[in-house]
């Protein structure tokens, strides 16, 4: 890969991994000078990061030293939290997520009168990463928290239903607090991931209502009955590949990003596509096909972790 650029009689001429400096003053060949020097890979990444990527790309593999399909290895912990009624801790590669869900008791909406409220919240602060600031909810937080939300309904993982109490009197209102510990790219498979787990974490207590009031069992023993187990699986789009588990040097300066979330069926509960043009058929076919083997991978974690906070 080569570009060229001049500046005041300077020309700077990238070439694979070495950037040549050539200086010209004056008009003769006596004044004339040439100084070549090399900078190392990292400033060549600062300064043509796409160049710079394409340059591995090229040869089948990422700056990361993964191979275009490899996810990051990947870990969930349930009920670590102590204080919520469900939690899960997730780490995919350096990105880390808290899941903690806190359960009340309100009013239901009037137009839905069994139906009890699912409502998930992203959170980006500055301790996870320098780029994001103190103060209101970033415009990635909110997104998020939005995307989560549709994609909870949109694939019925639980119905809203089974969190009535007492109809037109007493819903459960399941707050899903989604806190990242430290941003590496690809939250969103890792919120996710942590909320669906966390709700089959949610342990509530017996709940009984007359003449207007709650009483609650001290014991929290009443489980969720989740209708379906969706996890999702993203995938950035460069130069016609795909790239599996985008980290966040790689979401960047790759914009085209497809995600798609299966259940344990392998059915597809939906797509979502941010960026770049409208995908091929064999793009998508190949995404899906990614999609439901990561989905084993996570089944077998989900599995195993659930199994062992339960024996605790």
């Amino acid at each position: 890969m080569s570009s060229t650029t001049e500046n005041n009689n300077t020309k700077y001429t990238t070439e694979n991994d070495q950037i040549t400096s050539k200086s010209d003053e004056g008009n003769s060949n006596a004044n004339k000078k040439e100084t070549k020097f090399i900078v190392d890979a990292d400033s060549i990444r600062r300064i043509q990061p796409l160049e710079y990527f394409r340059h591995f790309t090229d040869q089948k593999i990422r700056p990361n030293g993964r191979v275009f399909n490899r996810f990051r290895k990947t870990t969930l912990h349930l009920g670590s939290v102590t204080t919520a009624d469900g939690s899960a801790v997730v780490r995919i590669g350096n990105t880390s997520v808290v899941c903690g869900i806190k359960a009340e008791v309100a009013e239901p909406n009037v137009n839905t009168p069994r139906e009890g409220y699912l409502v998930p919240n992203v959170e980006l602060s500055p301790m996870c990463s320098p780029n994001f600031k103190p103060g209101p909810p970033s415009e990635l937080a909110q997104v998020l928290s939005e995307t989560v939300n549709k994609l909870l309904k949109s694939s019925s993982v639980l119905s809203l239903e089974s969190l009535c109490i007492e109809e037109g009197k007493a819903v459960w209102v399941l707050y899903c607090d989604v806190v990242c510990i430290n941003y590496d790219g690809n939250i969103l498979d890792a919120s996710v991931y942590a909320v669906v787990s966390a709700l089959s974490n949610v342990r509530l207590p017996k709940i009984t209502y007359a003449d207007g009031i709650v009483k609650a069992t001290p014991d929290k023993t009443i489980e969720l009955s989740l209708s379906r187990i969706p996890f999702s699986a993203t995938f950035a789009i460069f130069n016609g590949e795909i790239l599996a588990d985008p980290d966040e040097t790689e979401e960047v300066i790759l914009e085209e990003r497809i995600t798609i979330i299966c259940d344990e069926e392998g059915q597809l509960c939906s797509v979502l596509k941010s960026g770049g043009s409208s995908s091929t058929r064999e793009t998508f076919s190949t995404c899906l096909e990614l999609a439901r083997n990561r989905y084993s991978v996570l089944s077998t974690i989900f599995k195993e972790a659930s199994t062992s906070a339960n024996t605790n």
